[in-house]
């Protein structure tokens, strides 16, 4: 029996350019999906993909990157309504709207059916405290729901249950592709883990450092727990971590765009020199 093989897109905001980066290096050296899974900025990403695991379609979703979702303007209204919505909702900062139109104007298909390759992605139901996988209907919502960072966005309505961002419940969802068969497993994470975890030394550090812990949580106890005949191999996005914890590229798109191809070129290098084996 073939191997089947699994791409695993982690949440990170704006470090999700990285993907970009993974994504063309694998479908290079001939490494095609046969299910993607995907978390928060990986949800997007994944779906896009999965619509055509093609270098053209990375093509077009770099051009994205690089014109709009790297700046951050996918995600953010002006100050303006950014302040007046803080001010009805009390909270959170920023309205659903712009992403969801990103994502209506951009996104290549409409629902899970529409989609050449099997995939996945994970939100935060509120009302159950627990993971909800989303893999059939329309997309976007489902998307919405698995971005929905908290207290940046509302949560998002689906079937009645209120959905927060996936990187609660599953950062980087490696044992949903190992629970959907993949016996090969490519995990496209955004560097958090390539980067060791310090003590907070502030307030605004000791709220990254717990969400941090929170998100990091399932991926090292999926990977510790990976059945025999799995292998998995975590790419390299070839990245100075300094600052890894930003969501938003607000004054930093140059930095955020130069990780597309830092990511192609350490992944190029893991997959052709032999760089660390799999895990």
């Amino acid at each position: 029996m073939a191997d089947k093989v699994g791409f695993v897109l982690g949440g990170g905001g704006v470090l999700g350019a990285s993907h970009l980066g993974m994504m063309r290096a694998l479908l290079e050296a001939g490494i095609s999906p046969d299910v993607i899974v995907g978390t928060s900025i990986g949800a997007f990403n994944g779906a896009y993909l999965a619509s055509a695991p093609t270098l053209a379609t990375v093509d077009a979703l770099e051009h994205l990157w690089r014109t709009t979702l790297a700046t951050g303007k996918a995600f953010r209204p002006g100050a303006w309504e950014t302040m007046l919505n803080v001010a009805r909702s009390r909270t959170h900062l920023l309205s659903t709207k712009v992403f969801a139109d990103f994502v209506d104007a951009h996104l290549p298909v409409s629902t899970f059916e529409e989609l050449e390759v099997e995939f996945q992605c994970v939100a935060a139901s509120i009302e159950k405290a627990q993971a909800r996988w989303f893999t059939s209907g329309a997309l976007r919502d489902p998307i919405l729901a698995s971005c929905a960072l908290p207290p940046f966005f509302a949560p998002v309505v689906i079937d009645g249950e209120h959905h927060y961002d996936g990187g609660l419940v599953d950062s980087i969802p490696l044992g949903q592709a190992v629970r959907l068969g993949a016996s090969i497993v490519y995990v496209l994470q955004v560097g958090r883990v390539e980067n060791p975890m310090v003590v907070p030394r502030n307030f605004a550090g000791v709220a990254l450092a717990t969400f941090e812990i929170a998100r990091r949580h399932n991926f090292t106890d999926a990977l510790a727990h990976v059945p025999d005949g799995v292998e998995v191999h975590v790419l390299p996005t070839g990245a100075d971590e300094t600052g890894v914890l930003t969501t938003f590229g607000h004054g930093q798109e140059d930095k955020m765009i130069a990780r597309i191809d830092l990511a192609h070129a350490a992944t190029q290098a893991y997959l052709t020199e032999g760089a660390p084996g799999p895990v």
